[in-house]
């Protein structure tokens, strides 16, 4: 059996046992802290700074013979808005970069995207957030990389016969449009609640390194993130995720605990983030961070519990986060636009 059959059936055997996560698209175990991946309306959605910078890294299935990679950085901020002027509505800019590799022939993704938000305070308590983002989107595959029965001279692949298929790296690519809202409520400073939804390919771009139409299906998310003050020391988030494409289905859900390590005259800037989250028949998620500051590293690993779990050992998803937080003025008592639990 050639190298890329073994790939192939590697690969196909992976998205059938991981159950409900099943298809692998581009996606972070730490969806929220990967903004503007999940949500366009994210853009400039920030209760304590005016921008922010972020990156993500995740290494999935070291243990099996089709790895991935997922790698970005994202930057947004806000434009206008203050309570107490007459004009405290205010638009959010983003953009990003993500890159994507898988298997032997380095089965690659790149992707540019910019995203544009407009958040409009509806009351005092309550804030919509609606916005769109268009990528750029490049597919890449390196047949070099890999094996055919072609190749088979006998007794090994010989990979100076000629294969009978493409040479080099093939290349496609395609722009892909999104759209998404956010509600905020806020009644008081020790409670906020955010529901948000979007499209990702609306426009059903065609994926296709053979000239053939191969339509990327229209992919829908949703989630609900809750903060709240349990106590004077003590901030839970809990959150769920969900989100469909084709016949694959994410679904997960779960709650990160900010732990004030400091005095209260300094506990905003010294906090340990501590958490669990499910990725429904699949995995488990436990997540560790430190905060200090406007900077955040946050941790986390997947735990697979799906039937994959005896050819991985279990061994699911490695994940790093860090994002910095900041404020254009040093006094910012004019720019807080919206109520959030703090210490």
């Amino acid at each position: 059996m050639s190298k890329k059959r073994i790939s192939i059936l590697a690969i196909f055997a992976c998205l059938c046992f991981a159950g409900k996560a099943g298809a692998q698209s581009m996606h972070f175990s730490q969806y929220y802290n990967a903004p503007l991946l999940l949500n366009p309306a994210n853009a400039g959605l920030m209760p304590e700074y005016d921008f922010r910078l972020g990156a993500n890294y995740r290494n999935q299935w070291a243990t099996l013979p089709v790895p991935y990679k997922t790698m970005s950085a994202f930057g947004d901020l806000k434009i206008g808005g203050n309570r107490e002027g007459e004009h405290p509505n205010w638009i959010g800019l983003g953009g990003a970069l993500f890159t994507d590799k898988a298997g032997d022939g380095d089965l690659s993704l790149f992707q540019v995207q910019g995203s544009l938000a407009y958040h409009l305070h509806l009351s005092s308590t309550t804030l919509l957030s609606f916005g769109g983002a268009a990528a750029y989107v490049q597919r890449s595959v390196n047949y070099d990389n890999l094996s055919f029965d072609a190749q088979w001279d006998g007794f090994t692949f010989n990979s100076h016969l000629p294969n009978g298929e493409k040479a080099g790296v093939i290349k496609t690519n395609f722009t892909s449009v999104a759209a998404g809202f956010n509600l905020s409520i806020f009644p008081n400073d020790g409670l906020y609640i955010k529901i948000g939804g979007g499209f990702t390919n609306i426009n059903k771009p065609n994926e296709s390194f053979f000239g053939k139409t191969n339509e990327v299906g229209l992919r829908p998310t949703g989630n609900v993130d809750v903060i709240f003050r349990a106590g004077p020391d003590v901030i839970l988030t809990p959150s769920v995720y969900y989100t469909t494409q084709n016949s694959a289905s994410e679904l997960i859900a779960g709650s990160l605990s900010r732990i004030n390590l400091g005095s209260s005259s300094d506990a905003r800037a010294s906090q340990l983030i501590l958490g669990l989250f499910d990725r429904w028949n699949d995995a488990f998620i436990g997540v560790l961070g430190y905060q200090f500051g406007g900077l955040q590293v946050t941790g986390s690993y997947d735990f697979t519990v799906s039937t994959l779990s005896p050819y991985n050992g279990s061994y699911g998803a490695l994940e790093f986060s860090l994002i910095y937080g900041g404020n254009y003025y040093k006094n910012q008592g004019a720019k807080k636009m919206y109520a959030c639990p703090r210490f």
